[in-house]
């Protein structure tokens, strides 16, 4: 496989990122692709023999089966579960784009593909300048975001979708997380709507799994969309270049 990444963004915090990028990564992985993980920026991390820790990167390290130096994979750990800007400031750390993009540039230089996590949505600050959109900007990546089935999904996504758009961001898809087993009304409606008025495809949903420590919800969903066409069709989101047009 070419070397090449992907930025996953989401429509909100708590959507799930962090699962859906261990899912394609362990995924990738089964397939003996060689995937770097990255999560640049945590706040909200906890500590582990007196060291910051971010357990999302953790869970992304585990899935990718990753080896790279931690301070590749998560540059930036910080400690209030604040916007990472605040949180920043709080723990004195200034974050510098160009530290990612080096850390980035190594996992690149070493791996099929490397898969990166923002923090939050594409709007949340990352310095008191800069936000997550620009941070995707910055490393010249597409994206993917990952959406939430439940009501109001519609105008959420369409915003992320429209603001990225707006600003130059190449989009490779769109996954729902959490979709019930038994979908009402409106989350049976939501991904055709989302896919017509964005013009971004809704690549799939992820099942809703209770309960379940993360590695376990990772397990549970590969399980299930094991063999389905959700499945090809993440191998082939993350392997084919974008749409004409995109950057």
């Amino acid at each position: 496989m070419k070397n090449r990444g992907i930025f996953i963004t989401a429509t909100d915090t708590g959507v799930g990122k962090t699962v859906c990028t261990a899912v394609l990564a362990a995924l990738l992985r089964s397939r003996g692709i060689k995937v770097g993980v990255m999560k640049p920026v945590t706040s909200g991390c906890i500590v582990i023999d007196g060291k910051l820790v971010s357990e999302d990167a953790e869970l992304l390290k585990w899935a990718a089966g990753a080896t790279a130096p931690d301070g590749d994979i998560s540059p930036y750990l910080l400690s209030a579960p604040l916007a990472p800007s605040v949180s920043a400031f709080l723990d004195g750390v200034e974050i510098r784009f160009q530290t990612i993009r080096e850390a980035y540039e190594r996992l690149a230089a070493s791996h099929d593909i490397v898969l990166v996590e923002g923090a939050g949505g594409l709007m949340v600050p990352l310095t008191e300048s800069l936000l997550v959109s620009d941070l995707i900007l910055y490393l010249g990546l597409p994206a993917i975001i990952i959406a939430c089935p439940n009501l109001g999904t519609v105008n959420h996504t369409l915003m992320t979708c429209f603001c990225a758009q707006r600003m130059g961001i190449g989009l490779k898809g769109i996954i729902i997380n959490n979709y019930p087993e038994c979908p009402g009304e409106a989350e049976q409606y939501a991904p055709s709507m989302i896919e017509t008025r964005s013009n971004v495809p809704v690549i799939g949903s992820f099942p809703h799994v209770v309960g379940r420590h993360p590695a376990a919800q990772v397990g549970a969903i590969l399980e299930k969309i094991s063999g389905t066409p959700l499945e090809k069709a993440l191998e082939h989101l993350c392997s084919s270049p974008l749409p004409h047009g995109t950057i």
